[in-house]
């Protein structure tokens, strides 16, 4: 049996992972044409959501989870001028407006509420039955808007036999068929909040020397967004402030990325194969993160 040496090593995962970039990029490229078909006809029902235009290089709403299972956030419009909630609230509704003896819970540390009076701009449809309750924005309002104008734009679009619903009580989610074969995509509203950082995400206290502050200030930057998945609650995201951070992961010249590229080369090969993986690249990222957070505090 021949041994597995650092280069052979080396080859065998710059072939896998060459393989797979060439299978991603070309099921991304038509994820994005079906993408951009559907958002413009949703936009074009609904003024609040947003069309995705097509690029011909990176494009941030769309998100691989897996080589079959994407994530599309799908910004809306009509809101800007964001700020914190001044003043905390019971919520004693139900999604069908009934009146509840006990408050709702509240959310979880990466959750929060979201009220039409926290945008010093909004549009009137923002403040329609339809999406909110009681002054509040309510995610499962917004999806079930969305999932309907969703059914719409496949119907609507020359899409027929290439996209179709699948049954899913939570979340709004299509199959598309590719060259490649189907793959599986989450179709999520998201508020997004530019040049400002939520107070709910404090920076870790141990990262001391990595990132360096002025880099710290400049990712916060970039802001963050608010995501549709849940019933009450908006989730908070940061997709763009993971992105800068991944981009700078062996800058001090380690070799943490080809870790991560192993690891995701297994999970598809061995631990988790199939269309619909128990464990996508999101998953492997969060060790990533927290042995980022270790080396840095070692350094110290």
């Amino acid at each position: 049996m021949k041994s597995l040496t650092e280069e052979n090593l080396e080859d065998c995962l710059l072939n896998k992972v060459d393989l797979r970039r060439q299978w991603i990029s070309q099921m991304v490229e038509e994820m994005q044409k079906v993408v951009h078909h559907l958002t413009t006809e949703i936009s074009r029902q609904d003024i609040r959501f947003q069309a995705i235009p097509y690029s011909d290089t990176y494009n941030e709403n769309i998100k691989v989870l897996a080589p079959t299972q994407f994530l599309v956030t799908v910004p809306v419009k009509g809101l800007a001028g964001y700020r914190e909630a001044q003043q905390q609230r019971w919520r004693y509704y139900t999604l069908r407006g009934a009146r509840l003896p006990c408050p709702l819970r509240d959310p979880e540390r990466l959750q929060q509420w979201l009220e039409v009076e926290q945008f010093t701009k909004s549009l009137w449809q923002w403040h329609e039955a339809d999406v909110t309750i009681e002054g509040d924005i309510v995610p499962a309002k917004v999806l079930q808007v969305f999932r309907k104008l969703v059914e719409n734009a496949i119907e609507t679009c020359p899409l027929s036999g290439k996209v179709s619903m699948l049954m899913d009580s939570t979340v709004v989610r299509v199959a598309v068929e590719t060259s490649s074969g189907q793959v599986e995509a989450e179709l999520t509203p998201s508020v997004e909040i530019p040049t400002a950082w939520s107070k709910k995400a404090q920076w870790p206290s141990c990262l001391k020397r990595w990132p360096a502050p002025e880099r710290v200030q400049c990712i916060k930057s970039f802001g963050f967004s608010l995501l549709a998945c849940s019933n009450y609650h908006w989730q908070l995201s940061f997709l763009r402030a993971e992105q800068v951070l991944l981009e700078q992961l062996d800058e001090d010249g380690g070799c943490r990325r080809k870790c991560f590229q192993a690891l995701r080369q297994m999970k598809e090969d061995v631990w988790c194969p199939g269309k619909r993986p128990v464990l996508t690249s999101h998953h492997l990222q969060l060790p990533r993160r927290w042995l980022l957070l270790l080396i840095s505090q070692r350094r110290t």
